[in-house]
């Protein structure tokens, strides 16, 4: 069954698949928060959006600010509730160029923003959620929660919280008929992307991400991984002896350059 939704907010909405999702989903009827730091690009993608016809609310706030995003959000939801929420917003480091490890304060910021800001964008939603008895959710989660990989230690962990944590929410909400989606993407193109030194295989656009995505949401999918090579071999890797994997993702060597 098609989902339709009226008042979207999304983390991350300044670029990459976050604003690749805000235009898929813009359409007449629909409100659009569009949270993310940098102004000018959130206008863009709101004045995209407004040309579709949907109406763009802004948010120009740090996911890591709790106290930011429960002001906004509350005031979001009072106005017009919420029915989709997407946890988007990311950042990314990893090895750098140089060889240098990424260190504890990137460590530290990643999962402050990937996986605590998740939780600082659904914490003041999913009261009214609940008490409404309905309402989406929808977490970008990445490939990268299914298994640790040398270069990106603080990525992965990020992300595989995010992903545990999905999961829970899904089994204790569906039956207040609150749906939430885990998507586990794979290579796309983004600005954090860009910065990736290394083998990409299977890359898609980030306008063929986001239309995977918005399928999954509409069919209140409980998960959407892609591509479905990458993930399942990453899904079958814990089933592996740990040594021969290790191995393996030594093999898998990468860089990132510092933002």
């Amino acid at each position: 069954m098609r989902r339709d939704f009226h008042s979207i907010v999304i983390t991350g909405a300044s670029r990459g698949l976050g604003a690749a999702l805000a235009r898929r989903l813009a359409a007449p009827g629909v409100t659009l928060g569009l949270i993310g730091r940098d102004r000018a690009a959130l206008e863009g993608v709101a004045a995209d959006c407004a040309a579709r016809g949907a109406r763009p609310r802004l948010g120009v706030q740090d996911v890591r600010d709790a106290a930011g995003m429960a002001a906004l959000l509350g005031a979001w939801d009072t106005a017009l509730p919420v029915d989709l929420a997407i946890a988007n917003a990311g950042i990314a480091a990893g090895t750098r160029p140089d060889g240098a490890p990424e260190g504890l304060a990137a460590a530290r910021a990643q999962v402050e923003v990937n996986l605590l800001g998740a939780f600082n964008l659904l914490d003041p939603l999913l009261p009214g959620m609940r008490r409404r008895g309905a309402g989406a959710i929808g977490l970008i989660t990445s490939l990268a929660a299914f298994r640790g990989l040398p270069d990106s230690p603080g990525y992965c962990a990020s992300k595989a919280g995010l992903w545990a944590y999905g999961e829970a929410l899904r089994a204790g909400l569906a039956p207040e008929g609150v749906r939430v989606t885990l998507v586990a993407p794979g290579f796309f193109d983004s600005a954090m992307g860009a910065r990736w030194v290394g083998p990409r295989p299977l890359s898609l656009s980030a306008e063929a991400a986001a239309a995977k995505v918005e399928g999954a949401l509409r069919r209140g999918a409980a998960q959407c991984v892609f591509p479905w090579p990458l993930g399942w071999a990453l899904r079958l890797a814990p089933l592996l002896p740990a040594r021969a994997v290790d191995a393996l993702v030594r093999r898998m060597a990468f860089r990132v350059r510092v933002e």
